[in-house]
């Protein structure tokens, strides 16, 4: 069996890109959006878009922090099973998101 190459992927698998691709972009970013052409990807209808939704994919960036907690408070969350830090980060978003006045996603 072959190993992967790690060196030619950065973080999350994703390839570099190779001079010659970034030369491509380079040109692609200068030319105006007219002159670009898109005929290979046309634009979908506006029907495609009527149950399309916005942030559907959104993972907000986590922070590792450490924080000191009751542990009577630590063992209710952990009582249910697998994925306390999940809950309590839930807990957490709702009280944000009631004291900022914002609606949940």
């Amino acid at each position: 069996m072959r190993k992967a190459n790690r060196s030619a992927t950065r973080a999350h698998g994703r390839q570099h890109l190779t001079a010659h691709q970034k030369r491509e972009l380079a040109a692609l970013a200068v030319l105006p959006d007219d002159q670009i052409d898109t005929s290979d990807i046309p634009e979908l209808p506006v029907r495609a878009w009527k149950d399309a939704v916005r942030g559907r994919f959104y993972r907000p960036v986590k922070q590792a922090v450490s924080l000191r907690l009751d542990a009577d408070v630590v063992a209710w969350l952990k009582k249910p099973g697998k994925g306390y830090q999940t809950r309590a980060n839930y807990l957490l978003r709702q009280q944000m998101l009631a004291a900022t006045g914002k609606s949940s996603r």
